[in-house]
């Protein structure tokens, strides 16, 4: 039996990355892939402006650069946002494996077999894991990489609550014949949550993000598809009508040829709350969780691929100082506090702000005043935070144009 210096089960952007920069320094390291070959993570793809400059390389995969996207109030009202730092769009089967060959070529061992959590065991030299296969491998440090519903992460951190999981769905569509493909965020009437269209070399993904107490499967299914008919028939109109059912024959033929072409997925997203944050341990001496496996996503916006690469890079610094339960401390002094704060903000955001949602108030004063455009432009570019998010809108909303 082969030992190794980690034992990485899930092979997306955390588990890949974390593999990466281990193996380039010099460890023996074991990256798992248990998901079936060809089958892509249900996500949006979004990578923010923050991490493509944090990590350029990243620009090497396949994808589509957003430098221009509409935002839609909850009643329909446009906001066109044209975007100081470009943000990118990938297909997750793409991306993950660009960073799962990274890893490879860094040399670590890329294994294609389903890890089974309840046959992890430690032992005096770390832990033995065993796979579908019936396959055992050993290695010092045990790493969950495995997504939100990690298994490794129940096993060694516990089981996340559903308050704290939220859930996306959607659909992968093809590409409109006419017309150019836009980059689209609505924000949800009498819901938490927002509806996403974003295109990619090949394909356009559609989706819903909500809170999983607040997932109702089919009113939620039917915004979506009232959301996806919209954007094929009159994406060019300023006052856009996504939340209205369709009876006319052009808005029945579009939903006719998507039921025909469209690609349904869904899949739980981590989204803790406020609480959560306090207790919530992600490593040991000799094991750690790394991003959506740890509960590491934006719990307003569902967005987890940052996250998932700088914890995998803290992770990774604090072994090569041989001090692996630093990163406790080490990614709550990163990021802790500003994923804790959008905690605490979910509600709030999503709430009303002076007789209206928030949500719609914010794209109204940004239609009329440069400096809320840009905040809002910093916000998806990832590089405005939440902690100071209100105070800078209403600064900027009052402040003379």
């Amino acid at each position: 039996m082969t030992h190794y210096d980690l034992l990485i089960v899930g092979a997306g952007p955390a588990g890949s990355f974390a593999a990466e920069l281990l193996a380039s320094s010099g460890a023996k390291v074991a990256l798992f892939d248990g998901r079936p070959e060809g089958e892509p993570k249900p996500c949006g793809g979004g990578v923010t402006s923050k991490a493509l400059k944090a990590w350029p390389h990243l620009l090497g995969a396949v994808g589509r650069t957003i430098r221009e996207l509409d935002l839609y109030s909850p009643s329909g009202k446009k906001l066109h946002l044209e975007l100081d730092e470009p943000f990118a769009i990938y297909s997750r089967l793409a991306f993950d494996s660009y960073l799962r060959d990274r890893a490879a070529e860094a040399g670590a061992q890329v294994i294609y077999e389903k890890v089974s959590p309840r046959k992890a065991t430690r032992t005096d030299e770390g832990w033995t894991i065993t796979t579908e296969k019936a396959t055992t491998y050993s290695g010092r440090v045990l790493l969950g990489a495995d997504g939100a519903n990690s298994g490794i992460g129940k096993l060694l951190a516990g089981p996340l609550q559903p308050s704290d999981m939220e859930v996306a769905f959607g659909y992968r569509a093809p590409l409109p014949e006419q017309g150019e493909a836009t980059t689209v965020v609505a924000f949800l009437p009498r819901w938490v949550g927002y509806a996403w269209a974003f295109p990619r070399p090949d394909h356009v993904s559609f989706g819903i993000a909500t809170t999983q107490d607040a997932f109702e499967h089919q009113p939620l299914d039917d915004l979506l598809w009232q959301f996806m008919v919209g954007y094929y028939s009159q994406a060019s109109e300023v006052q856009q009508k996504f939340w209205r059912p369709k009876s006319d024959p052009q808005h029945q033929a579009i939903r006719s040829h998507l039921e025909l072409t469209a690609e349904r997925y869904a899949a739980r997203i981590p989204g803790l709350n406020d609480k959560t944050w306090e207790t919530r341990k992600v490593c040991g001496d000799d094991w750690a969780l790394l991003g959506d496996a740890a509960g590491f996503a934006d719990p307003v916006t569902g967005e987890g691929i940052y996250y998932a690469l700088r914890s995998a890079q803290l992770f990774v610094e604090c072994f090569q100082l041989g001090a692996i339960s630093e990163y406790e401390a080490r990614w709550r002094e990163d990021f802790g506090g500003e994923l804790r704060r959008a905690a605490q903000m979910r509600r709030r955001f999503y709430g009303n702000f002076w007789g209206a949602p928030f949500t719609e108030r914010m794209i109204e004063f940004a239609k009329g005043h440069r400096g809320v455009r840009r905040v809002l432009g910093e916000l998806v570019a990832g590089d405005q935070g939440y902690v100071d998010l209100k105070r800078r809108l209403v600064k900027s909303a009052l402040r003379p144009m």
